[in-house]
This record gives C-alpha cells, sequence and structure tokens, in this order.
C-alpha cells in the first residue's frame, strides 16, 4: 500500500512581528508559496533600507515552486515580491485579485521585472497547483480585494485566513463569504492559520462604515484647507474621504507618489469612485478657495520624506500647510513609528493647525480582527488543529489562548518560530523539522545579509561619533614624530584639553610599546584600548575609535 503523502507548512516570515509575511507549503514535489511581504527597518537597524523574509528555501526548491498567492495588496504581503522574481531562474504564477495585481504590476515595474505570470482570481475561484487544490474565500480587511484560502491537500485540509476582519456593512458591501468558510467547515479543516495580530484586544474592531460620518463632520465644519494623511493602499478610506468632499462641495487634491500612482490604480479599476472634475492636480489650485479644498496625502507614519513631512516644514514643491487648516492622520502608527508621528504631529501644532487623530477623533479603525471575531473564525472553520500566524509572540500566545477557550486540545495548537515547521499525514498535524531562517536585508541597491558587524558599527556611529587617530611613527626608533586627532558625532570636538589630553596619551602608548619591536596591528591595538578606557573615563561616552599609524 502506498505511503501517503506528508504536507510541510512552512513559515518562513510573520511569526516575528508585523510584516514580512510569507509561507511555504510543501506536498509531495510540489511547492505553493502564500504572500511574500516585508517589514520596514527598526531604529536599530540605521541604514538599512528594508527587511525581507530569509527565502533561500524557495530558491533551492523552485524546481517544485508551482505558483505564488497574494492575499491582499498590503507592503507585508507583496514587498518581497521583486526581488523573490529577480532571484528566481524561471517564472512562475502568481495568483490574486486585479486590485492586488494592479498594485503588484506597478512594484514589478520599478525594478524592471517585465511581462509576470499575473492569474487573475475571484470569490470562490478554484485553482490546482500540483497536488494542491486552493480556493479563494472573500474576506474583509482595510483594502479590497482580500482572500482567505482553502487548500486540499493527499495529506489534509488547511484554512489560511489572511489578514481579516469580519466587517458587516463594508464600504463596498462585499462581505466575508460566510457561506463558503461554512462550506469547506462542514467538509473537514484540519489545520487553520489565523491572523493575531490584534488578539489582544477585547470585542470586536469597528466597521470601517464608522469612519465616515466623523470625516464627513470634520470636513464640513473646517473653515479652510483639509489635509488628510492615510496610507495610500486604504482604498475604503480614501473611497469615504473623497465622498465626505464632494458632498460638501471641496475638490480633493492627491500628492505623495504612492498616493497618485495608487489612486490612479484604484481609479482605472472602478474601486476609488470619484467624478473626474473632483479630483485635480496640485498645481490646478490656484483660483480655488481654501474653503473648497481637500488634500489626501501620505504620510501617516511620520515617514521624513512624505508629503504631509514635507508641507509640514515648507518643503513640498507645490502645497504648505497654514495655521487655520485641518490636519486628518487616519491611521495607527506601526509599532516604531510612534515617535515620527508625534513629531509631526507638534510640527503640525507650532503651525496652528486643527488637528485630528484616532486620539480624539473617530478618523481610523483597524483591519484586523479583535478577539470576538477571532472566536467567531474559530467557530466557523471548527479546525482540529490550530496554528497562530502574523503577529509578535505576544499576539500569538493570545491567539492560542483563545483557541483554547474556544474547545481546542492545546496539545493541537502549535505556536512556531520563523524556520518552524509542521507536518501533516493523514490530517493528523505534529511538529516538523527546523530550516534555517533569517532575514535579508535591502541597504540601497545591495540586497542580502548585511553583516552584523556593520549594524553594530551603525549603532555606534549613531550613539557616540567617531574619533580617529593618525599617528607617525620612525621606522627606526619607533618614537612618535606627529598625531592628529580628528572627529565627528562626539560632544568633545572643540574641548582643546582633552584634545591634548589625547595627544599626550598615545604618545605615551607607544613609547610603553616601543620595547620588542612592536608590530603596527600592537600598536594600534594598544592606542584603540588605551583610548578607550581614556574617553569613557572624561566623557562616559564610547565612540568608535579608529587608530592609523604609518611609519616613515
Amino acid at each position: 500500500m502506498a505511503k501517503t503523502p506528508t504536507l510541510r507548512i512552512i513559515p518562513l516570515g510573520g511569526l516575528d512581528g508585523i510584516g514580512k509575511n510569507m509561507t511555504a507549503f510543501e506536498c509531495d514535489g510540489d511547492m505553493v508559496l502564500i504572500d511574500a511581504g516585508l517589514m520596514f527597518p527598526d531604529d536599530d537597524q540605521p541604514g538599512i533600507d528594508l527587511v525581507l523574509p530569509d527565502y533561500t528555501y524557495v530558491l533551492e526548491n523552485e524546481e517544485k515552486l508551482r505558483g505564488i498567492i497574494i492575499t491582499h495588496g498590503h507592503e507585508d504581503h507583496t514587498g518581497a515580491l521583486p526581488y523573490l522574481l529577480m532571484d528566481l531562474t524561471h517564472k512562475v504564477p502568481i495568483f490574486a485579485s486585479d486590485l492586488t495585481l494592479g498594485f503588484i504590476e506597478g512594484k514589478l515595474a520599478e525594478h524592471n521585472i517585465k511581462q509576470p505570470k499575473f492569474r487573475e482570481v475571484h470569490d470562490g475561484s478554484n485553482i490546482n497547483l500540483g497536488c494542491f487544490s486552493v480556493h479563494f474565500i472573500n474576506m474583509t480587511h482595510s483594502i479590497p480585494g482580500a482572500f482567505s484560502i482553502f487548500m486540499k491537500t493527499p495529506a489534509g485540509t488547511v484554512f489560511h485566513t489572511g489578514d481579516f476582519k469580519l466587517d458587516q456593512t463594508p464600504i463596498d458591501g462585499v462581505r466575508p463569504n460566510y457561506q463558503s468558510i461554512c462550506k469547506f467547515a462542514r467538509q473537514g479543516i484540519d489545520l487553520l492559520l489565523m491572523d493575531s495580530t490584534n488578539a489582544t484586544k477585547p470585542g470586536y474592531t469597528p466597521s470601517e462604515a464608522t469612519v465616515g460620518p466623523s470625516l464627513r463632520h470634520i470636513i464640513k465644519n473646517a473653515p479652510g484647507r483639509v489635509f488628510v494623511a492615510s496610507f495610500s493602499s486604504q482604498i475604503h478610506r480614501l473611497q469615504q474621504v473623497c465622498d465626505a468632499a464632494t458632498a460638501v462641495g471641496r475638490k480633493v487634491v492627491v500628492t505623495g507618489r504612492s498616493m497618485v500612482t495608487n489612486t490612479r490604480i484604484t481609479r482605472e479599476l472602478g474601486y476609488l469612485k470619484i467624478a473626474e472634475e473632483d479630483i485635480l492636480d496640485a498645481y490646478e489650485l490656484k483660483d480655488i478657495p481654501d474653503e473648497k479644498i481637500v488634500v489626501l496625502c501620505t504620510g501617516s507614519q511620520g515617514e521624513p520624506l512624505s508629503a504631509l513631512s514635507r508641507m509640514a516644514n515648507g518643503e513640498h514643491r507645490s502645497l504648505s500647510i497654514h495655521e487655520g487648516d485641518t490636519v486628518i492622520i487616519s491611521a495607527t502608527p506601526v509599532p516604531g513609528n510612534e515617535k515620527s508621528v508625534q513629531g509631526i504631529i507638534n510640527s503640525l501644532a507650532k503651525i496652528g493647525c486643527e488637528i485630528f487623530s484616532k486620539d480624539n477623533a473617530t478618523v481610523h479603525v483597524s483591519g484586523h480582527a479583535r478577539q470576538e471575531e477571532l472566536k467567531l473564525m474559530l467557530g466557523l472553520t471548527n479546525p482540529r488543529y490550530f496554528m497562530p500566524v502574523h503577529g509578535e509572540a505576544v499576539h500569538l500566545r493570545a491567539n492560542a489562548k483563545l483557541g483554547e477557550a474556544m474547545g481546542i486540545p492545546r496539545s493541537h495548537i502549535f505556536i512556531e518560530d520563523n524556520g518552524d515547521s509542521l507536518q501533516m499525514r493523514d490530517g493528523k498535524v505534529s511538529l516538523g523539522p527546523s530550516y534555517d531562517s533569517g532575514i535579508i536585508y535591502v541597504d540601497g541597491l545591495r540586497i542580502g545579509d548585511t553583516d552584523p558587524a556593520v549594524l553594530r558599527d551603525r549603532q555606534k556611529l549613531s550613539q557616540d561619533g567617531i574619533v580617529t587617530c593618525v599617528v607617525t611613527t620612525s621606522s627606526r626608533s619607533h618614537r612618535v614624530s606627529d598625531v592628529d586627532v580628528s572627529s565627528c558625532g562626539v560632544s568633545f570636538s572643540s574641548d582643546d584639553e582633552l584634545l591634548a589630553g589625547i595627544e599626550d596619551l598615545v604618545r605615551t602608548t607607544i613609547d610603553k610599546t616601543r620595547q620588542g619591536s612592536p608590530s603596527v596591528d600592537a600598536q594600534r591595538k594598544a592606542i584603540r584600548n588605551a583610548l578607550s578606557n581614556f574617553l569613557w573615563s572624561k566623557t562616559h561616552t564610547r565612540p568608535m575609535i579608529i587608530p592609523v599609524v604609518m611609519e616613515v
């Protein structure tokens, strides 16, 4: 009797933070990838532009890769695609909604990736990728065209929620397809992978529709121009801003690169509905009164080069923010961006703007399910096994507790790390082997494993600065003939007494090491150690010290 195939579920990203979601599914010589996202760097990763999941395992097994499924169009699910596709040696079909493919197309064009194998799917679509039978199910999130995924394999069945919330009154009227969820639940769901982002928050996430009345009230009563900063992919939010603006007789202006691109794509695809005469370019505002203008812009996360930041600082080419204007920040700061957002708010407050955010008005709701919705999803799917995904450790564990509360045995709940795996055979799930995992840094044009030592050096430079000490010695006597000290980013650069002390210390150190004809490396090491101890005793800082010893 033939042995039943084994399904391996390998999370390559998404289990150590909010972002870089990527999960590989491998069975009987076939592999399918769900999502390929990125994260933005933390404060302890200076100079890094983007952080990707390590997809080496996919490249090593690309002959098995039958397709890439993208659940929705956010960067944390699509951003790694260009880099992955550039590294693959053959074209792989990409399955997603028309809106998601529209966003991806623009992203790939920026990387000069031509003629990708796009395959548009819809609610109810069913595709076969090797031994995988994949079904797409409409789901509500903070972007249209979001799917949950149900997969049938010879080893068992998997339901992947993607990012979701259960919104009963979505702006576009496209509700979660509860009928399909229940249908697959009746067939039997062996393993549930479920979004954990809001698993620590009780209750239900409010509907996106609750934001509209608040936006309209603010826009209607604002005395001057209104600036609305939001994620450019939050199409339902942008639609509500457009609806509120046109309802009170205002024109909509769009600025910010991604905002301009995404509004164009979504209008072409019919997702963003606004009359041509009601949406203007920023250069067409000369004869329009301030009280007739709403500006849609990027910058809800405090990005220094965003449209909102440049307008607040008077650096935008065509728009500026003045006293009496109203600014709506229609987003929640991504963890790590709180200080940047507060910095923008402070800059706007100094100008004299009226500022609205989630702290003082209903101008934002989350796109992720809270505890009661998560429990409802657990009840609808009724899985035999459960693996929380998409979140930090605290979110994964909170989601696991919800699974226990809904009656799933603790032994059937798996809290994994990136690179860990599960294996399924005959519908039974167990821990599998671990695989190499990690992160890939995008550092300018360089893509790969940035040396940790480089990051440590950057951190040190950003904290305490750098001191360079160039010492010229005699090749015969090893006596010091000249000491030149320079510094950058240190607080004592103009302290002549301290700098003189450094020079004296260097001369003394070289004199002590003269015996035995020491090597240049030994002299450099001695100088570095002596200066490090000296500066710590005098300034309580540890700048990077670069000693240069030249013999003449």
